[in-house]
């Protein structure tokens, strides 16, 4: 599990250890005017121990941290910022805790009803635990990359793309919304949890049948929204109808056999279900001639 500790500023050991460096190299200019073997070998140890301390300052900027092993043993995460000072015998690896976008690649999958599509999402993402991040995975931000790739792999076959084949489906890749980012957030929080990793938000950015079948069902889709409109059309004109005729019998405007109101019914739905506008034609006989 993650350890957070806060080291000791460092600006006190910087301080310290520049004088010291300033220190010995007057001890180097006094042993080589005096000649004194002992002057010299005291600046060398002193040069030495303020290289090595100094060796443990750390620069943690804004939302970085420092990982931080002693001999292969893990020790804590530094999470201040500022410049620190860590024992010189740690090993620090810095980890980014800001957040990071992924745009994912364009993948070819097949829905739920086996049709190819294209589909492709846009991830937010965050290190939330430093140690999971550095010893769980071999490369967290490779594992980010692949595990989402399998993620939206998988969330495209659960779901069919659209209600034209499986009328049934409570949720769609097109129509899905909000519900379909829900799906895909859980199953990358689920998926990315070993790493230490958590999804901010996850979007997908793309979606489309793929090449070979887009014109096959863009000709389908302009099919069943014709059959839509007509359908309406229908059930207006035969609304319209039914009002036409319910007015002439009860104001007894004209009084029609059922030959005559058979090809009155004709003729008005042809009138109003037709896609051009009709040419009236006046009869100046009568309605038997």
């Amino acid at each position: 599990m993650e350890k957070v500790f806060k080291p000791v500023s460092g600006f006190l050991v910087l301080i310290l250890g520049i004088a010291g460096i300033l220190f010995s190299i007057y001890l180097f200019g006094v042993a080589g005017s005096l000649h004194s073997v002992g002057a010299g070998a005291i600046g060398v140890i002193i040069f030495t121990l303020c290289v090595f301390f100094l060796k443990g300052l750390k620069v943690i900027n804004p939302n970085q941290s420092c990982v931080c092993t002693f001999f292969g043993k893990y020790v804590g995460t530094i999470k201040a910022n500022g410049l620190l000072w860590v024992n010189p015998f740690y090993t620090a690896t810095k980890v980014s805790l800001r957040s990071q976008n992924l745009n994912g690649q364009q993948l070819k999958v097949n829905d739920k009803m086996g049709n190819p599509i294209e589909i492709a999402s846009v991830i937010v993402w965050q290190v939330s635990d430093t140690y999971k991040a550095t010893f769980e995975v071999a490369d967290y931000q490779q594992y980010v990359q692949i595990q989402s790739e399998a993620a939206v792999r998988h969330l495209a076959s659960t779901c069919p793309y659209d209600n034209m084949e499986d009328e049934t489906a409570n949720i769609t890749l097109r129509d899905g919304g909000e519900r379909v980012v829900a799906m895909l957030e859980a199953e990358l929080n689920e998926r990315l949890a070993p790493a230490g990793i958590i999804i901010k938000e996850a979007r997908i950015s793309h979606l489309a049948y793929a090449p070979e079948i887009a014109g096959a069902m863009l000709q389908r889709q302009q099919a069943t929204a014709i059959v839509a409109a007509r359908t309406k059309i229908v059930e207006g004109a035969v609304g319209m109808v039914e009002l036409a005729l319910e007015q002439l019998s009860k104001k007894g405007i004209v009084t029609l056999d059922e030959e005559k109101k058979a090809a009155m019914v004709s003729n008005l739905m042809v009138v109003l279900c037709g896609e051009k506008a009709a040419q009236p034609i006046l009869n100046t006989g009568t309605l038997y001639q």
